[in-house]
């Protein structure tokens, strides 16, 4: 009676022991379909890397730059009216964002043609669009090249194993083909994950970006209507 007490324990352990093993070894398994991709798993691991470090410091700039103060443009009006530009200039250089640096340049040029100030914001401005745009077009190759590098090696897995079908003669099996159809398969794979990834990235900065460009636009009309208001 007592033996047979134990043998449900000794099944259950069994068990147990064996999911443990079969986790560890699907663990293992997703390793070494990573390693079974070959060389061209480098530089797409390199572009995953790069996609990563672009998106992070853009949407961090970004975001600072999309930082607003919703009472700057009022000080500035009231310190223009009461002719105080000193103020209003040293009100510009203590806010660090793209509007900021715009509008403290149309204010050095006041007095000037309202052509010439206009000019001479819209100059600031494609030069701050410049700044967050930096490394869009990087992120943007990231997201044509890593699935053609992938599919370079699905290329270079299926040469590799049609040459084993020939090298193989009449005993042909399903390892005699696995390695070439793995890199054909695991690189494909990889190559489409980053592509994806850095694409939809992409679009997320690109579209934080006009929201800013928006916003810098409708702030230097403001400031030109500004200067176009009648002295009372």
């Amino acid at each position: 009676m007592n033996n047979l007490s134990i043998l449900p324990q000794i099944v259950l352990n069994d068990t147990i022991s064996g999911g443990l093993d079969e986790a560890q070894e699907l663990t293992l398994s997703y390793w070494d379909l990573a390693f079974k991709g070959g060389w061209v798993m480098i530089p797409i691991l390199l572009l995953s890397v790069i996609a990563v470090y672009i998106f992070v410091e853009r949407f961090f700039v970004i975001r600072k730059a999309a930082g607003e103060d919703l009472h700057f443009m009022n000080r500035i009006k009231d310190f223009i009216h009461d002719g105080k530009i000193e103020s209003a200039l040293t009100l510009c250089e203590s806010v660090d964002n793209p509007v900021a640096r715009m509008i403290e340049k149309g204010i050095q040029r006041i007095g000037r043609p309202l052509n010439d100030v206009n000019a001479a914001i819209e100059n600031v401005g494609k030069l701050e669009i410049y700044k967050l745009e930096r490394g869009l077009p990087t992120l943007a190759t990231v997201a044509g090249a890593a699935p053609m590098i992938g599919f370079l090696g699905t290329v270079i897995g299926m040469i590799r194993a049609f040459y084993d079908m020939s090298t193989a003669g009449s005993n042909i099996d399903v390892s005699t083909l696995s390695n070439g159809i793995y890199t054909a398969l695991v690189t494909t794979v990889a190559g489409l994950i980053v592509g994806i990834i850095a694409f939809f990235a992409y679009n997320i900065l690109v579209a934080r970006v006009e929201k800013v460009v928006n916003k810098m636009e409708a702030k230097s009309t403001e400031f030109m209507d500004l200067l176009n208001e009648p002295v009372s």
